[in-house]
């Protein structure tokens, strides 16, 4: 059972006599004149939405299931509301079985940030119709379904998700910061949406075919060399896991590998290696259009084990180690540049990163993000990691104290910030 299922188990009834939380948001139908954004039918399958627990789709419906292992999520790849205003997001939902102190969630997060709740209940059948604040307009938008129960016999089916909003004059998500310098990538203003690059995936790359390489469509254009990210997926997960945000890193210019891993980082390092082949491989869509001197590592949970164990890899530039604290403390022995560290406060590895960070002797950065669990650091931290692969990567040295190394940093109201060495 997991942490939120105790909590809302001793809380009881009351912890769902709620269906429309808070005065932010009001139950009414979209406007007539809005703009669809994003909609989502199942038709097809789940379409951008990524899974954890039991999710299937079912006679052209999502269907959670409950289980006592996990509680089944769903979660939508972001979605952009550049240029619109007055967003709404309906769906139609059906919640069954649910027993006393049972409820199905229902939320959104902004730019990669905690996720607000729009209706959690036990009962619930029908439409539902959310008018967003406008905090909302212009970010990056994801939905999250989720369901807190214990049988398989407990389920929630949820369909015609759809985002609108009024069309609004505005820049472009990728226009160029007026103030900042430059560096060896195209600038963007806003590390929290998709950067300027159109995104390519092969899912049978690497040494052993079993890899994802995921890299910008047109990579080489206008004679830009790619910084390399090597990334782990946490134990139990593959890179589909990881799909939207492998692609936000490729879609700001980052050529990303990631297959599954190992607490043995050996398996980058024979990454890295393949790389550089196809870097001189005249068939490869990456001939001579990788930056071989800009390359980190970085994962999840296990991934960022595994990182520790090859952080001395002196290709490297930096690594980046997600809700993934070493067991024994040992872990920073290994680190020889500037590290990234992130954790959750609802996160059970917290403690070891924390551990970590006391005994890590190169420049390191930390942020125990809010309403962070294990399996949303990643998620929740993904835009961190954009500022901090375009800092140490692609040489955007403005972030050093825009985004990080300043009391006021971009970064610094979504957790607790530490950091040291510099």
């Amino acid at each position: 059972m997991s942490r939120t299922s105790s909590r809302l188990r001793a809380l009881g009834a009351v912890s769902i006599s709620c269906i429309a939380l808070g005065a932010v948001f009001a139950v009414m139908p979209p406007a007539s004149a809005a703009t669809s954004i994003y909609s989502e039918n199942f038709t097809s399958g789940l379409g951008t939405f990524t899974t954890s627990g039991s999710v299937t789709n079912s006679a052209g419906t999502a269907r959670l299931a409950a289980s006592l292992v996990t509680d089944p999520s769903m979660t939508s790849a972001p979605i952009s509301l550049s240029g619109y205003s007055n967003v709404t997001v309906s769906y139609t939902r059906s919640a069954s079985g649910l027993d006393l102190g049972e409820s199905f969630t229902v939320g959104y997060s902004v730019s990669g940030g905690p996720f607000t709740t729009l209706e959690s209940a036990r009962t619930a059948t029908g439409a539902a119709t959310f008018t967003l604040p406008a905090s909302v307009n212009g970010r990056d938008l994801r939905l999250r379904f989720s369901l807190d129960a214990s049988s398989i016999l407990e389920t929630l089916t949820v369909d015609n998700v759809l985002v609108q909003g009024d069309t609004v004059g505005g820049p472009s998500p990728t226009a160029s910061p007026t103030s900042s310098p430059g560096g060896s990538l195209p600038p963007v203003s806003d590390v929290t949406r998709p950067g300027p690059y159109a995104v390519t995936i092969d899912q049978t790359a690497g040494p052993g075919n079993d890899g994802w390489l995921v890299y910008p469509t047109n990579a080489g254009q206008n004679g830009v060399d790619h910084p390399i990210l090597v990334w782990g997926p946490g134990a139990g997960s593959d890179p589909a896991a990881y799909e939207d945000m492998l692609r936000q890193w490729a879609s700001h210019g980052f050529v990303v590998y990631s297959e599954v891993s190992s607490s043995s980082g050996d398996y980058m390092v024979d990454a890295l290696d393949w790389l550089e082949d196809e870097n001189v491989r005249s068939s490869s869509p990456l001939y001579q259009d990788l930056d071989l001197s800009e390359v980190a590592f970085g994962g999840h949970s296990r991934g960022s084990i595994g990182t520790f164990d090859v952080a001395d890899e002196p290709r490297l530039k930096t690594t980046i180690h997600v809700a993934g604290g070493s067991f024994d403390g040992n872990g920073p022995n290994n680190l020889r540049n500037p590290a990234l560290y992130i954790g959750g406060d609802g996160d059970f590895a917290t403690s070891n990163v924390q551990r970590d960070y006391t005994n890590t002797r190169v420049p390191v950065w930390f942020n125990i993000l809010d309403n962070t669990d294990h399996i949303m650091a990643t998620r929740n931290a993904q835009h961190i990691i954009t500022a901090w692969l375009r800092w140490h990567l692609a040489d955007e040295e403005f972030r050093r104290t825009e985004n990080f190394l300043r009391s006021d940093c971009t970064f610094c109201n979504l957790g607790e910030v530490a950091y040291k060495n510099w």
